[in-house]
């Protein structure tokens, strides 16, 4: 017996210096940011705009991999299943809070025991906007003209579980009103839709969004956030515009398998810390209307746990349960 205990402990000992040097070895290779949207969209281009900072915090290249389908899962279920050494990470947004509640158990993975939350990367509101060519310019317009033509309105949803599937069906539950889904195959390919009338109403990011509104191709009604933005100050909320209450922002997240060790977490999150947290980064991201976060590990956790628990009982009360597509 103390044989075998010799033998464990010195099996300990030689495997807690090699991780440690795997660790400080980490990255020797590009890393890849694996995004489950389409390029266009407010998670793509955020990971664009610090791209150039990611590599010079890590000392690699980094490579943004665009996976899309089916609100997110695709590239989600993808992300679950990559070797758990630090090269594959997520970055996506609030869907993977809304995909538990709303596929239960058809959902092709464990969005609590299969990941690690890394970090909250940004947070943001969406400007809920409409087509030039509709009659309205204040969300009560939009609230009584849905009212009026309940089969008529079209919306645009980057597929069903997306952040601007769910933001809509939110915006429509509490509104009382109908708007028909659209789906496309992400945020860029939504706003396309919205500048050239194919659908008449839908959510936009700030950033995305920002060059069609200042050219007035798209009419941004309204923000989604329970308080105004800076970036577009003179843009009133939804909820104080006629919907009381509502208040859904938009957000990104960096996650890690569930495997990748623990020091490399603590590595990729540093480094993530470090860029989100420089001075000409945050004033960038701010001037696009984004919020820089660089939550730790632990407070971006207990918040995935938190807004999953929340949209699981909206998901009930909407009656939206679904299936992967």
């Amino acid at each position: 017996m103390f044989r075998i205990a010799c033998t464990l402990l010195l099996a300990v000992c030689f495997a807690l210096p090699g991780l440690s040097a795997f660790a400080a070895a980490f990255p020797e290779k590009p890393i890849r940011l694996l995004v489950p949207f389409a390029p266009g969209g407010g998670t793509d281009l955020l990971c664009r705009a610090i791209q150039d900072r990611l590599e010079r915090a890590f000392g690699v290249g980094i490579i943004i991999d665009n996976r899309v389908g089916a609100g997110g899962t695709i590239g989600v279920t993808l992300a679950s299943r990559a070797a758990p050494d630090g090269y594959t990470l997520l970055v996506t947004s609030a869907s993977y809070t809304f995909a538990p509640g709303l596929y239960k158990k058809d959902l092709p993975y464990d969005a609590i025991n299969d990941f690690k939350p890394l970090t909250q990367l940004t947070q943001q509101p969406l400007i809920l906007g409409v087509h030039p060519s509709m009659p309205v310019k204040g969300v009560k317009e939009l609230i009584a003209l849905a009212r009026q033509r309940p089969r008529d309105i079209h919306y645009g949803s980057a597929g069903i579980g997306s952040n601007l599937h769910m933001t809509t069906e939110l915006f429509k539950y509490m509104g009382k009103i109908n708007l028909v889904q659209v789906p496309y195959k992400g945020g860029g390919p939504v706003l396309i839709a919205l500048i050239t009338g194919e659908i008449q109403v839908g959510f936009m990011g700030v950033l995305s969004s920002k060059p069609f509104r200042k050219s007035g191709q798209v009419r941004a009604l309204a923000v989604s956030t329970k308080e105004r933005s800076p970036a577009v100050p003179d843009l009133p909320t939804i909820a104080e515009s006629g919907v009381p209450g509502y208040d859904k922002g938009a957000w990104t997240g960096m996650f890690a398998p569930a495997k990748v060790p623990d020091p490399i977490i603590k590595h990729v999150y540093q480094a993530m810390a470090k860029v989100l947290n420089d001075p000409e980064a945050v004033k960038k991201l701010a001037d696009d209307g984004l919020v820089a976060v660089a939550s730790t590990p632990q407070d971006f956790t207990a918040f995935i746990h938190s807004e999953i628990k929340e949209w699981n009982k909206l998901i009930e009360e909407m009656k939206l349960v679904s299936k992967p597509h």
